[in-house]
């Protein structure tokens, strides 16, 4: 190799960047002990952005185009480097390129329930996942604040940190939203905009710009959505008491003959009487709430009840004040109903 090849070769006359679409967000143009010719020509492809980085202080930023590199190109780092109008040696900085293009189909879920407060069902443990995208923004900020001086850096790298911003950031999202749980449910994208616009503010802080973020599930855990089915078959009889009272009776009544079936002829007569009995208090309440609505209902059922079905009724009904079914105020005018009874 000759002397002028050699010589040659210490000077960058074109810095530019192929992407090879593996996941980069932030290349650093590979330096060495080579030095960039003045005049040289720097090329940012569409969806990239360059920026150059003088004795680790950030000076000019370059989005899509050609350029041609001089003092009038390079206002800031001519600054920094105390350069005349018209410098004509090479010169050493640091050069990244970004990739500005969309991220598409970064995953983020919670890998164990995440307790929020709803304003019907106060504590909810629930589940949830989807997907969202993201691009660079502002490569200054994602520079200083992430990427730094590492040669390369790319998705797999923030994907740890992104998710753990969508993980603290749901309860405040739902919290800040106002939407109760079952309407979030119903429409999970009203929850995927509450979740945009809390992580927003966030992502731009590092830089990034949130571009979609969708729910592709929302749940509860098994035990909870019990709790939930059996609101939800409250409501579709009313909040009457007499109308739950029968509603809770139809429900147990499948659950009586399940547990007698193969009991022999003793779990046979067990589950004939509990029927018998059952049938009873749903007949009673069925007769008052075609006489006298609801309320009359509930009287009626009351009264044929023995002392110890009495209480273990309110045990019941203690139940479903505690899983939240029942308010404050229905368990203890129907605690004061059925106590009356034992007078």
């Amino acid at each position: 190799m000759g002397l002028m090849d050699f010589i040659k070769k210490q000077f960058i006359d074109v810095l530019q960047w192929t992407e090879e679409g593996d996941g980069t967000l932030a290349w650093r143009y590979p330096m060495a002990d080579m030095e960039i010719q003045n005049g040289a020509t720097l090329v940012v492809r569409e969806s990239q952005m360059a920026l150059f980085v003088n004795e680790g202080r950030i000076a000019d930023l370059f989005g899509p185009g050609t350029y041609r590199l001089g003092t009038q190109t390079l206002p800031v780092l001519t600054n920094l480097q105390n350069w005349d109008k018209l410098f004509e040696s090479p010169f050493k900085s640091d050069v990244y390129f970004f990739s500005t293009r969309e991220q598409l189909d970064q995953k983020w879920g919670t890998p164990q329930p995440v307790t929020v407060r709803d304003p019907e069902f106060g504590a909810v443990r629930l589940r949830a996942f989807g997907n969202y995208s993201f691009r660079i923004a502002d490569p200054k900020a994602f520079h200083a604040g992430i990427s730094g001086t590492r040669e390369r850096y790319g998705v797999a790298d923030l994907d740890g940190q992104l998710r753990g911003l969508v993980l603290q950031n749901i309860s405040q999202a739902i919290a800040s939203s106002g939407i109760p749980f079952l309407d979030l449910a119903a429409n999970q994208q009203r929850f995927a905009e509450a979740l945009t616009q809390q992580l927003g503010p966030e992502f731009a802080r590092l830089g990034l710009q949130l571009q979609t973020f969708t729910v592709q599930n929302l749940s509860l855990p098994e035990e909870l959505q019990k709790v939930l089915d059996q609101k939800i078959g409250m409501g579709m009889v009313g909040r009457d008491m007499g109308q739950f009272m029968q509603y809770q009776t139809a429900q147990a009544i499948p659950r009586l003959a399940e547990g007698a079936a193969g009991g022999g002829v003793a779990g046979d007569a067990m589950g004939l009487g509990a029927g018998v009995a059952l049938g009873q208090v749903l007949a009673q309440n069925l007769q008052a709430g075609l006489q006298g609505g609801g309320a009359a209902a509930a009287a009626a059922a009351a009264s044929g009840l023995k002392p110890d079905e009495i209480m273990a009724t309110l045990e019941k009904l203690a139940d479903l004040k505690t899983k939240g079914i029942l308010t404050a105020e229905e368990f203890d005018a129907k605690k004061a109903e059925l106590l009356k009874k034992l007078v």
